[in-house]
């Protein structure tokens, strides 16, 4: 039975599923960056909380560490009782969760909220990918992953925008922020339907997806641990920016928002020129060109001194991480066959979040011992070597080919 549920004769912008799992990955970043603008306020508001300043500061990655653990049950989940009611129910309890905090009475119980607002993402990040591969294939598929990391990108700059306006009003109305996402609510009842099921030894499969014979689970490996090491090595920019800012001597507020909204806009325009990169270059020849940027953004962070070579330094930074990180849906999806496309989507996005946790765990003592230069420049060599690794793949690939 075939995977891939129906063939579109219409623009990918047109399709309406497609347009419905956008919505749905343009949720992923706010759930953790929205409510960072209202942190001081919230600290003051309970400031009679002898753990606030601790606690306050736990908000942002609280739900991080509840999609690290639940994805994975969540994939299984997916292959089992479908995409459809797990994306749904997803979405339901990210407006609950997320909106809480408007009126949860102290710090403790807002941050058990967050914690369910990570099981909302695992929810709706493993159904979301999952049914990409259902939907989709071949340049389709491609494209669309490229689209989501725009939609991620873009959707968390508004988002933290409007969250910083709000804030100036009241610490508690970001929270509200989350409430937009029952908006996407009848779209998706409309056009989101399982696939049907199908038998791991079915004859017919979908076009890329991998034989269920076939090794599958050692290059899933391969993509989640590659894409966490990304993800650790992408996450020193929003935890270790502003610091090294304030350590500079300049304006950490004004120019770590600068920099990251760089870094967004960058990213969201490099991931949709995606799909005509992989055309050109190939998933070695991408993985080269982003890893290799990504490496130069590194070096450029270790002498700039100004605004215009550090905004430089994390265009090139967003821009690689733009380029290979809709690579590894894009590949997993080809890998595992229909019928555990759940359980791929759920590791993958385990994956990213336990990178991003333990990016600060790493790159903190490596600033204590070598400096930021030193972080930065090891950063950049490790990088060159991932670009170098990936090109001389590309190579070996040609050389096959004659």
């Amino acid at each position: 039975m075939e995977a891939v549920i129906t063939t579109r004769e219409i623009p990918l912008w047109q399709d309406r599923r497609a347009i419905a799992l956008l919505m749905a990955a343009s949720l992923t970043t706010m759930a953790n960056a929205t409510i960072a603008p209202a942190l001081p306020g919230l600290e003051r508001l309970f400031a009679g909380d002898p753990d606030a300043a601790l606690l306050t500061r736990l908000l942002v990655p609280a739900p991080s560490l509840s999609v690290a653990v639940c994805a994975p049950l969540a994939g299984i989940a997916a292959d089992r009782i479908g995409r459809r009611r797990m994306l749904l129910l997803g979405v339901i309890l990210f407006v609950i969760s997320g909106c809480a905090g408007l009126v949860l009475p102290d710090l403790p119980t807002i941050f058990l909220s967050r914690l369910v607002l990570g099981v909302a993402v695992a929810l709706i990040m493993t159904a979301q990918t999952a049914l990409i591969g259902d939907y989709f294939s071949g340049e389709d598929r491609n494209m669309l992953t490229g689209l989501q990391i725009s939609a991620r990108n873009l959707g968390g700059l508004v988002f933290i925008l409007c969250a910083g306006w709000l804030a100036t009003l009241s610490p508690r109305l970001p929270f509200a922020i989350y409430g937009l996402a029952a908006a996407f609510l009848p779209l998706m009842w409309l056009v989101v339907v399982d696939p049907p099921r199908q038998l791991p030894a079915a004859g017919a499969r979908s076009a890329g997806a991998s034989d269920g014979h076939r090794p599958w689970r050692l290059g899933l490996a391969l993509l989640v641990l590659l894409q966490g090491a990304t993800n650790m090595i992408f996450f020193v920019m929003p935890t270790q920016l502003a610091f090294f800012f304030a350590a500079t001597g300049r304006d950490s507020a004004i120019m770590t928002g600068s920099a990251l909204g760089v870094l967004m806009l960058t990213g969201g325009a490099f991931a949709l020129l995606y799909p005509r990169i992989r055309r050109a270059a190939g998933d070695a020849g991408i993985f080269a060109l982003g890893y290799g940027a990504m490496a130069l953004g590194f070096l450029l962070l270790m002498p700039a001194s100004a605004a215009l070579p550090t905004f430089a330094a994390v265009a090139a930074i967003g821009a690689g991480y733009a380029l290979v990180s809709p690579s590894f849906v894009a590949l997993a999806l080809d890998l595992a066959p229909g019928p555990r496309r759940g359980l791929a989507g759920g590791i993958l996005t385990a994956s990213i979040f336990i990178g991003q946790f333990c990016s600060p765990l790493v790159s903190t003592p490596l600033i204590g011992a070598h400096g930021y230069g030193g972080l930065f420049g090891g950063t950049a060599a490790l990088l060159a070597a991932m670009s170098v690794a990936a090109l001389s793949a590309v190579g070996i690939t040609r050389l096959r080919r004659r």
